[in-house]
């Protein structure tokens, strides 16, 4: 039971802060994997245990129906990650230095972006997003080559211009709530913010939005600065781009959904829905189309990562109960899809040598397991039935149909540009003619640690797109009225 001086939401950030501390003086593989695996392990039970934790606000911090599932999904994969991280880190040729920043950085960051989802205080918010920016920098840098370090600069600088405009967006709507708050940290307040929203000046929250939007949307990888997403996810650890995909990205696109509802509050502010609206749209017709041009398999997932972001965006740009129903549903199956993926296509490159698509070929034929499972979560991904994404993209489209049907040609058009090509890599790199596996191959042990969290994910995806849980159903009900 939580001490009152220290509550559930900030144990959850602290233990895998403390983690990172004891990580950092484990320069061995196999003990730093372990413990690696036992602190990802207790956050997951923490986390679950905001199912029964009190909803409203605590000091910095709040829990309630939009954040919980999104930190418990965040620390399941947290978990299965470092899981799939001892079979593969083997293979990264990590040295004692290199093998502690990697799972320091790891932790760190997933202490951050619990804190990101978890922060009441839209300044504590700002802090957490950029820590977690930080560590994700470090992660993606740690391999020390040129493509490596560029993708990481490019990262950090991206990212450093979108929290910079974060910034603005945070301290425009302190500004705008000031003069209905007494000072202090009071303005910076969610709960507070939404309370008084009626009440502030609309032109300053619109500008507030708008930086807010674009900073935070740089994170989520929406279109325009999005060319961070693809270098960091085929650059860095292999296991980093599942953390990437499935935590990162839902934590800055919360954060948007956060500032959404403060500005949807006023009746004289500008609708924020067709912002996203036409942010998300272009980032699903852009990545659609650079899908049919990428030859490198972890480049090709990761504008898979930016199309499903605008997906979801698209939904809650649309608002109102069953859209973003369809966004929530969208975020969670996306990240346990694509970090399925990206574990079954990171055992892949190591098996073949290669992260090319031409180069991975015939799994199927050659690793069984390993290609049928890879297989179905790339159908997964590309949204086939019966996984969670079509659900989330049917529940979508039907609603964009019924409320604006001329938006549901250019976002159709998108999804089944996107789910062609998806299904034509699928094709490429589980079935024809099986290509060599590289002389220096992970021993086949290695695939337990990726198809354990593969399956896993797939199977809890299934179960979200065939019979969602009436507790579950109920609780992403009540998290879809608060984006407005």
């Amino acid at each position: 039971m939580p001490l009152p001086w220290f509550p559930l939401p900030w144990i959850i950030v602290f233990v895998p802060w403390a983690g990172a501390l004891a990580l950092l003086a484990l320069p061995r593989e196999k003990p730093a994997a372990l413990v690696n695996i036992a602190i990802s392990a207790v956050g997951l039970v923490l986390a679950l245990g905001l199912f029964g934790h009190p909803e409203g606000e605590q000091g910095w911090t709040r829990v309630d129906a939009l954040n919980t599932p999104l930190v418990v999904l965040a620390f399941l994969i947290g978990l299965t990650t470092a899981i799939f991280s001892a079979g593969a880190v083997a293979q990264e040729g990590f040295d004692a230095l290199r093998l502690r920043a990697y799972h320091g950085a790891f932790q760190l960051f997933m202490g951050a972006q619990a804190l990101a989802l978890l922060a009441d205080n839209m300044g504590v918010m700002w802090v957490a997003i950029e820590i977690a920016t930080l560590a994700s920098v470090l992660m993606v840098a740690v391999h020390g080559t040129p493509a490596a370090i560029e993708a990481a600069w490019k990262l950090f600088i991206l990212c450093g211009v979108g929290i910079a405009l974060a910034l603005l967006g945070t301290i425009f709507l302190y500004l705008a709530a000031q003069p209905l708050v007494r000072h202090g940290d009071g303005g910076l307040s969610w709960a507070v913010l939404h309370r008084v929203a009626a009440q502030c000046d609309p032109g300053v929250l619109n500008l507030a939005f708008i930086f807010l939007l674009v900073g935070y949307g740089t994170k989520a990888g929406l279109v325009p600065l999005h060319a961070w997403l693809p270098d960091a996810e085929a650059e860095g650890p292999i296991a980093i781009s599942a953390v990437l995909s499935g935590l990162l990205l839902n934590a800055a696109l919360h954060a948007v959904l956060r500032a959404k509802a403060i500005v949807g509050a006023h009746p004289g502010t500008v609708a924020p829905g067709p912002f996203l609206i036409g942010l998300g749209l272009a980032s699903v017709l852009l990545a659609a189309s650079a899908l049919w041009r990428r030859r490198d398999a972890r480049r090709f997932f990761a504008w898979s990562s930016i199309q499903h972001m605008g997906l979801a965006a698209v939904a809650f740009g649309f608002g109102g109960a069953t859209a973003n129903l369809a966004g929530l549903l969208h975020m969670l199956g996306h990240s346990l899809c694509k970090s399925a993926v990206f574990f079954g296509l990171g055992h892949a490159a190591q098996l073949k040598g290669t992260q090319k698509i031409a180069g991975i070929g015939g799994l199927v034929a050659s690793h069984p397991g390993l290609g049928w499972g890879l297989a179905i979560a790339v159908a997964a991904v590309a949204g086939l039935p019966p996984f969670a994404l079509f659900a989330s993209e049917f529940l979508l489209l039907t609603e964009v149909v019924a409320r604006a049907w001329w938006w549901s040609l250019p976002l159709g058009l998108g999804v089944m540009m996107a789910a062609a090509a998806k299904v034509q890599t699928l094709q490429l790199m589980c079935f024809g003619e099986p290509t060599p596996d590289a002389p220096d191959a992970p021993a086949r042990w290695a695939e337990a640690t990726t198809l354990g969290p593969l399956w896993l994910h797939l199977g809890l995806a299934l179960l979200l797109g065939l019979a969602l849980p009436g507790p579950l159903a109920a609780l992403l009900a009540a998290a879809a009225r608060i984006p407005g």
